[in-house]
């Protein structure tokens, strides 16, 4: 039984009755543009077919209860008085009704079941997928209106100032504005954004290396440094980001500035350069220059900025050794997770055959694969109940 059955199945028994709305939250994975975001950047994300589910009815005591499916758990809060435990999943929930709370929005209450097919920890943007699924539940249940970018915001700002990870607002973006077929090419500093089609003939398949991160996730990863570093490198510059930094003037400081605020700021700038660059191929159907973009891109991530690990190197490696294979690259956030691969439509099955094979005997860790195609951002898929 898959995530939207359960969630479906597990409602009626569970509260007696069916849910009035089931919203369906994408994960999110970029093709390129890492750690570009929170440096005011570029990006070029799409949404996935792999998503979370979440089942749900209004309640009029302002109160939440939500079931986690996956974890077995139930969180339970009153939207007049909650805290920060900054402990468990519950928090995503509490800290989007925070967000929405301190920017006027008035809520009410639901009770909720929900599922997810998004990895946790894989650098699918699972958190954010339930960021922007609660925010839509209590756009349902409370009527107010929804405007995407405003809502990919307030999902990033609970990120940020409630839960303790000091993200950019890529995840948010692309799970709140995708479209079906399409990546998205945002700005993160305008929030300006423009679709870019796939090239036909070619599969995305995901590939989970089975490394993952601490437990908490981002947050007690080196994620927080690496924009500590970013940030540090601007001030070096006297600038806001390093979305305002040239390569001539990077070069200029070569044996000045601390070799780490130079790699971090030549991935920054090399990155949004390779956007531009994966934007024109896709413009022109052009997997193959497509493909070099991403194995460059990869690389910079491995020596510049430092967010790869043995293992994701050698996931990549087997994965472009494939002929079937564009590219590959980490995508995520790093330190674990998983990678994205470019993979002619007619040899996707060969291609996970032997890059699995391959990582394996490499490795001793056995990778899982999930092909996807590019789809619509957060919905409600069912508001009948």
């Amino acid at each position: 039984m898959g995530a939207r059955e359960s969630v479906e199945t597990d409602f009626l028994r569970r509260f007696s009755s069916p849910h009035k709305f089931l919203i369906r939250s994408p994960g999110r994975v970029n093709l390129i543009g890492e750690h570009t975001d929170y440096n005011d950047g570029f990006v070029m994300p799409l949404a996935i077919e792999q998503s979370l589910y979440l089942a749900l009815r209004p309640r009029r005591d302002r109160r939440i209860a939500a079931h986690s499916l996956d974890l077995g758990t139930t969180v339970e809060f009153s939207l007049g008085d909650f805290s920060d435990t900054r402990s468990g999943w519950g928090e995503y929930l509490k800290g989007t009704a925070w967000a929405l709370r301190e920017s006027g929005f008035a809520l009410d209450g639901w009770d909720g079941v929900l599922a997810s097919e998004i990895p946790i920890g894989a650098g699918l943007s699972s958190s954010a997928a339930l960021e922007l699924g609660t925010a839509m539940a209590f756009q349902s249940v409370s009527g107010f209106s929804w405007n995407p970018v405003e809502m990919a915001r307030l999902g990033q700002r609970a990120e940020n100032a409630w839960v303790g990870v000091n993200s950019g607002i890529m995840d948010q973006m692309i799970i709140a504005l995708g479209q079906a077929g399409s990546a998205l090419k945002i700005d993160c500093r305008s929030l300006d954004y423009e679709p870019v089609p796939l090239p036909d003939g070619v599969v995305i398949v995901i590939i989970d290396s089975a490394t993952r991160r601490g437990a908490s996730g981002l947050a007690d990863s080196a994620y927080n440094d690496r924009r500590g570093e970013c940030e540090a490198a601007s001030r070096w510059f006297g600038l806001d980001s390093l979305r305002d930094l040239t390569l001539e003037r990077l070069e200029a400081e070569i044996g000045r500035m601390p070799d780490v605020l130079y790699r971090r700021a030549r991935h920054v700038l090399s990155e949004n350069d390779r956007v531009h660059e994966g934007v024109a191929a896709m413009r022109r159907g052009d997997a193959v220059r497509l493909g070099e973009v991403l194995r460059a891109g990869h690389l910079s991530q491995r020596d510049d900025f430092e967010t790869s690990l043995p293992e994701i190197d050698a996931l990549v490696r087997a994965a472009n050794e494939h002929p079937g294979c564009f590219g590959a690259r980490l995508t995520g956030g790093g330190f674990g997770g998983c990678a994205v691969s470019l993979v002619a439509a007619g040899q996707v099955e060969h291609f996970m055959s032997k890059t699995g094979e391959k990582y394996g005997s490499r490795t001793g860790l056995a990778a899982k694969f999930y092909t996807t195609s590019a789809m619509d951002g957060v919905r409600v898929i069912d508001g009948a109940g």
